[in-house]
């Protein structure tokens, strides 16, 4: 809603099952607001049709990773271009099944792709990509998001609807090392579980150690102790690249794009979307050569 608000567009309706969306009134009191899907799908329909000052241009989509896909194809089919938060999908075969809708309908789905517009990983890129060498890069990724004990009881530690704590908390990430480093050649898993996973990327330009939790107790002592419950760090041979600043206007950077006709696309999501659909079906292998240092642990 404040990406919507800050590039001066309007919210004309919202659905969602849970009423308790006072925040509206912060961003847009006079949204029309539905709890049930089937009266909000009637609504979309009816200033389809009456091609009223209100027809929607852009459906924003903000559901359970899981229902992306059914809701990208509900925008599409009624009139709109799609904007949808990450993941896009749960599995690589959806992408297909869209790109046909887009070409009948139309319309085009854009998906925010954050840290693609945020300028550390941009400089990144283009220091990656402007410096020729025989050897890759060395890299290790490690982000820890802590959750309490309510996440596993909801849909997020549900396989089934978030996809796994990679494609949950990882997907983005995931697209990052490939937006930076190119095609992925290897990956390998040392570890899953609900709340945590590890393993080992090779991509054209580098080679990625990489662990992911929602456990607290896998937060840095030193850093707990400051009372953080977030660790993030990513370092190329070494050198730590300071990413934390800069994500507070990434959604509306991301809206500003798409809405000047530079959004990123279905395919643009194709292979972080294939990372962790494979990820999540891999049998852990024995920790072996190339493993994140915190699996010690």
């Amino acid at each position: 809603m404040q990406a919507i608000k800050a590039t001066g567009n309007q919210l004309v309706a919202a659905f969602d099952p849970n009423d308790s969306v006072g925040i509206i009134d912060s961003h847009f009191p006079e949204s029309d607001f539905f709890t049930e899907f089937e009266r909000f799908d009637r609504h979309v329909d009816k200033l389809r049709r009456a091609n009223h000052s209100n027809r929607i241009d852009y459906m924003s989509i903000c559901s359970p990773n899981y229902l992306h896909d059914s809701h990208m194809r509900f925008a599409l089919r009624s009139g709109a271009d799609a904007i949808c938060e990450k993941p896009l999908v749960l599995n690589p075969w959806n992408i297909d099944g869209l790109q046909e809708i887009e070409q009948g309908t139309g319309h085009k789905v854009n998906t925010i792709l954050q840290l693609r517009v945020h300028p550390a990983i941009v400089a990144l890129r283009e220091k990656v990509q402007s410096e020729k060498r025989d050897t890759k890069r060395e890299v290790d990724l490690t982000y820890i998001t802590s959750r309490g004990h309510w996440y596993l009881q909801s849909w997020k530690g549900d396989a089934k609807k978030s996809g796994g704590i990679a494609t949950n908390i990882g997907v983005h990430f995931f697209d990052m090392l490939h937006y930076i480093f190119g095609a992925l050649q290897s990956n390998v898993v040392h570890l899953s579980t609900e709340t945590k996973a590890a393993g080992y990327l090779e991509y054209e330009n580098a080679r990625v150690r990489w662990f992911l939790s929602v456990d607290i107790e896998d937060v840095p002592a030193a850093v707990r102790e400051t009372g953080q419950r977030t660790y993030r760090s990513i370092t190329v041979d070494g050198e730590e690249i300071e990413f934390s600043g800069g994500f507070t206007d990434l959604h509306i950077r991301s809206y500003e794009e798409i809405l000047a006709g530079r959004g990123f696309g279905l395919e643009e999501n194709r292979t972080a979307i294939s990372t962790v659909a494979a990820i999540r079906d891999a049998a852990p292998a024995a920790l072996t050569g190339d493993y994140h240092p915190f699996l010690k642990r």
